[in-house]
């Protein structure tokens, strides 16, 4: 047979239309989910009383399609229950509050954690490490910043720069000790702010 289809132009060209045709089969067939889909609509009639007599009218109505629309993460914050008291506590008192969450047994989780620690020397600053199984007790903050991975510092600003609105940043990943003073001190900043043009 092989070498039959060899030596015969016919029965290649016959081949190579065979396998044109079959591919061009399932690509159309791929394409657009097999064609265009038909509305349905539903039909209801209903007699309307006038003053000439009575009338027929006949309603189309289409349904609509619904999407499902996701609220922000701080809509969310706003319905989740206060956080521990000790973190609300040391925000009310003006302090800059430092969160961090972590994952047990993780290794840039202990040494992010270890530089957190060292916070405790800074005046006005409270610092709170959270394994990442308790984050649900912090949920007004951590979804109110729309943390999505661990470890995640999370650097309130003091209630009196903000006027009582919490504002928090985050950061993910290592942190080193440096970055994570720089990150407290630049949530007590309350000078002015310029804008960046290159």
């Amino acid at each position: 047979m092989r070498e039959a289809l060899n030596s015969n132009p016919l029965a290649q060209a016959a081949v190579v239309g065979v396998l044109l045709i079959a591919t061009g089969f399932f690509v159309m067939s791929s394409m657009g989910g097999g064609g265009k889909e038909e509305e349905s609509a539903t039909t209801s009639s209903a007699e309307v009383t006038t003053p000439e007599g009575s009338a027929s009218v006949t309603v189309t109505t289409t349904p609509q399609a619904t999407t499902a629309v996701t609220p922000p993460p701080a809509a969310l914050a706003e319905a989740a229950p206060p956080p521990p008291r000790r973190v609300t506590a040391a925000f009310d008192a003006n302090k800059t509050v430092v969160l961090l969450f972590v994952r047990d047994g993780g290794i840039d989780d202990r040494m992010v954690a270890g530089a957190v620690r060292g916070l405790g020397s800074l005046a006005e600053v409270a610092t709170f490490v959270v394994p990442a199984g308790h984050i649900a007790r912090y949920a007004a903050i951590a979804q109110g910043v729309d943390v999505d991975r661990v470890p995640a510092l999370v650097v309130m600003r003091p209630k009196r720069l903000d006027h009582g609105i919490p504002s928090a940043s985050v950061s993910y990943g290592f942190q080193s000790p440096a970055s994570i003073v720089q990150a407290v001190v630049d949530a007590g900043y309350k000078g002015r702010t310029l804008d960046y043009h290159p």
